[in-house]
């Protein structure tokens, strides 16, 4: 049993936890979620040993090995292999001493320790989960010092796991992996034999790894049964029965009010009315549920334009002259459009939504795109680049100079920067704010084509789904780059596949190329294509429009339910005003409620 026993933590003089307890059985798989800025990483610290508590303690068995994934990426001449191995700190403490052990007794505890941790088979399992993450055999022998520092994140990572402790500790783990490795980490987790910790924002790993939700809210800690899915069903229902007792306290309250205000200066009544003045005093307010503006997202839709957006005929682009990242590009982009690139990093997914974006020339071949085609692109370089002592109506007021201030403050506030959230300065942002900013910023002038590299990086669940039905209500086309399947499998229609110097399209559904992922290693380099069968330029350009032709019912069956939900939510909206008059039929309105959300 691992235990939180009232623990309260301040840092920079903030409250943090506030008495936050919960009980952990043994082999707990534990989502740890809450909003961006609730504490969830600072209690990941408490249970590693990296804080101490303000007060309570945290209670652990005596032989609990925990692992946590350090913030620094290592460096070095040492290979990405070596640093995994060593990562085994007893293994590789065993081996060094039996190069040096002279005693026949203790040499034959070491070898007999070494077969019972699998020491021998340690090098295999270690070049598996590199493997993995992304690392090719060639990679694994490379020193550290050559790679980007996400990289040599993926590498702390693969020491971690290959480490094995008896807790896990992992923060935000897919943040520096692509789609590909991201897919292979839920795989591992989910046959992870310890108990594990895990504070993520990918709904797919909450549903598929965890089997217990800690929610962190308010400083207080909230233990739920089940995964990221059913966490949810069981906190809706308790958030609504909380405000149905809140708006009924309320009514109770304005009726003891009222009667303490009529008859408490009357002699014959005055005792009944301090009676209930004293009732009304002892009476706990139900917490009313927070309103979160950072759900806000709404893309402003474009002008109509005429299909095709935006052709691509045989074309290479890349960086340096005669040498192509990508070539025998072959692609068409309509306005109801929804394209998800999949591929590993480094093979051209960001080269190519620079293309598509404009930011980078073709190098060959023909690129066609109807003259009044404007098209917002997303990069997380962008959010780096935001003006830190600026507010978010400076920088929109600059990219829009000729526009009233009315149409500026408008266009924020569809991005939650309404009122004084406009004024705010952006250092004083976070980092999702920053992020919902430089959407703002990119869709100022209703693109056509919406292109989204990694956008969820610094978005919480909640904040993702808002993402989602934004994106689904856009009424132009989108082209996304991002290791979010929940995302990915509800947004796009059609996956481009960029490997082997090329993109191509992917025929299946984005829960088929994770299959194809994790069963790798047919000896086509999942790719999802045999080089070697060529399809004419003729042929994919048929293969796309009966495919276009197939998703048009498929498109007005989901547009009829996107009316219907918008109903319901109104229906919602209107049973929850009527909840709150002083005379409501609380239990009645609630059934009806409950209804609407069924």
């Amino acid at each position: 049993m691992f235990t939180l026993d009232d623990i309260s933590l301040r840092l920079g003089g903030h409250l943090i936890l506030d008495h936050a307890s919960a009980s952990l059985p043994p082999k707990a798989r534990v989502g740890l979620v809450g909003r961006n800025g609730a504490g969830k990483s600072s209690l990941l610290k408490l249970i590693a040993g990296q804080h101490e508590p303000d007060t309570g303690r945290i209670e652990a068995p005596s032989a609990m090995r925990i692992g946590y994934l350090a913030q620094e990426a290592p460096s070095g001449k040492a290979t990405p292999f070596e640093t995994v191995l060593a990562a085994a700190a007893e293994r590789a403490a065993l081996m060094d001493e039996a190069e040096h052990a002279v005693d026949p007794h203790r040499i034959a505890e070491i070898h007999e320790r070494l077969t019972a941790i699998d020491a021998h088979g340690a090098p295999a399992r270690a070049a598996r989960i590199l493997a993995g993450l992304g690392f090719s055999e060639e990679a694994q022998h490379q020193p550290l010092d050559t790679f980007s520092g996400g990289w040599r994140m993926r590498v702390a990572l693969a020491g971690l796991l290959f480490s094995e402790p008896d807790l896990l500790l992992l923060d935000e783990p897919s943040n520096h992996l692509d789609l590909e490795a991201a897919l292979w980490l839920e795989s591992f987790l989910k046959s992870y034999r310890a108990s594990l910790i895990v504070v993520s924002h990918e709904r797919d790993l909450l549903n598929n790894v965890v089997d217990t939700i800690l929610h962190v809210e308010r400083g207080k800690t909230t233990l739920y049964a089940g995964n990221y899915d059913q966490f949810e069903r069981q906190r809706r229902e308790r958030l609504a029965q909380a405000e149905a007792s809140r708006a009924s306290q309320d009514a109770r309250r304005k009726k003891l009010q009222a009667y303490v205000d009529r008859w408490r200066y009357k002699a014959h009544s005055a005792r009944q009315a301090q009676s209930r003045l004293k009732a009304l005093q002892k009476m706990e307010p139900v917490a009313e549920a927070a309103e979160d503006p950072s759900l806000v997202f709404d893309f402003p839709s474009p002008k109509e334009l005429k299909p095709p957006l935006l052709v691509l005929e045989d074309v290479a682009v890349g960086y340096a002259p005669d040498t192509p990242v990508l070539s025998g590009l072959d692609l068409r982009i309509d306005p109801d459009d929804r394209i998800a690139f999949v591929g590993r990093n480094g093979n051209g997914k960001t080269t190519l939504a620079r293309l598509l974006a404009g930011q980078l020339a073709p190098m060959g071949g023909k690129v066609a795109a109807s003259g009044k085609l404007t098209v917002g692109y997303f990069a997380q370089h962008q959010i780096e680049e935001l003006v830190a002592e600026d507010t978010p109506l400076q920088h929109m007021e600059r990219l829009l100079p000729d526009a009233k201030q009315g149409v500026v403050r408008a266009h924020l506030g569809r991005f939650g920067f309404s009122g004084d959230k406009a004024m705010v300065q952006v250092k004083k942002l976070s980092g999702g704010e920053r992020a919902r900013l430089s959407l703002a910023l990119i869709t100022r002038d209703a693109p056509h084509i919406l292109i989204l590299d990694e956008p969820t990086n610094h978005l919480d669940v909640d904040a993702r789904e808002a993402l989602v039905q934004a994106l689904a209500a856009f009424g132009g086309a989108v082209v996304v780059v991002s290791h979010d399947r929940h995302l990915l499998g509800l947004i796009a229609d059609r996956l481009l596949l960029v490997a082997d110097g090329t993109a191509r399209e992917f025929d299946g559904s984005i829960e088929d190329y994770r299959d194809q992922v994790l069963s790798a290693g047919s000896g086509k380099g999942g790719n999802g294509a045999d080089p070697s069968q060529k399809i004419s330029r003729k042929d994919k350009r048929k293969a796309a429009a009966d495919a276009r032709e197939r998703a048009k019912e498929l498109r007005k069956t989901a547009t009829s339910a996107e009316a219907e939900m918008k109903t319901l939510w109104r229906k919602r909206d209107e049973i929850d005003a009527l909840l709150t008059a002083p005379d409501a039929a609380a239990g009645e309105l609630m059934k009806r409620r409950g209804a609407v959300e069924r």
